[in-house]
C-alpha cells in the first residue's frame, strides 16, 4: 500500500476510535446527535464523519451503542445503505425506554445526553 494511503487509513482509524470512545459514554436511556458526538470528539462541524464511523460498526455489537446517536431533529436517520437497521435502531431505543412521538421524533429536551465536563 502506498504511504499516503496507509496514513489516511491510520488517521481514519484514530478518528473513528475517538468517536467510538465518546459514543460508549452515552448512558442507556439517552441519545446524542451526530453533531454533538463530532464536537465531543474534537471534530466540530464533521457530523458526517460520525455517521461514516457508526456505519462501520457491527449492528449486533454490544460494545458500541451506535443506536443512541440520532440526527439533530431527534430522528433516526433513514438510509437505504443500512439495510433495515433503521427499524432496529428505533426498536433498541424503545427498549431502553426512549419514546418516539407520532412523527417518529425523540424529545431531545428530555432524552439528550448532557455530559458533564470531567475535572481532574
Amino acid at each position: 500500500m502506498e504511504k499516503w494511503r496507509e496514513r489516511a487509513v491510520s488517521n481514519n482509524l484514530n478518528t473513528y476510535d475517538r468517536i467510538y470512545e465518546v459514543v460508549k459514554k452515552i448512558p442507556k436511556g439517552y441519545v446524542a446527535t451526530y453533531g454533538q458526538i463530532a464536537e465531543l470528539s474534537n471534530l466540530a462541524g464533521k457530523a458526517r464523519v460520525v455517521g461514516y464511523a457508526l456505519y462501520r460498526v457491527d449492528m449486533q455489537s454490544l460494545d458500541i451503542p451506535w443506536q443512541r446517536v440520532v440526527n439533530a431533529k431527534g430522528e433516526v436517520s433513514l438510509s437505504p445503505l443500512r439495510f433495515g437497521t433503521d427499524h432496529l435502531q428505533r426498536s433498541l431505543l424503545e427498549g431502553e425506554g426512549i419514546i418516539f412521538d407520532s412523527n417518529g421524533k425523540i424529545d431531545l429536551r428530555k432524552y439528550l445526553w448532557r455530559p458533564v465536563a470531567e475535572t481532574h
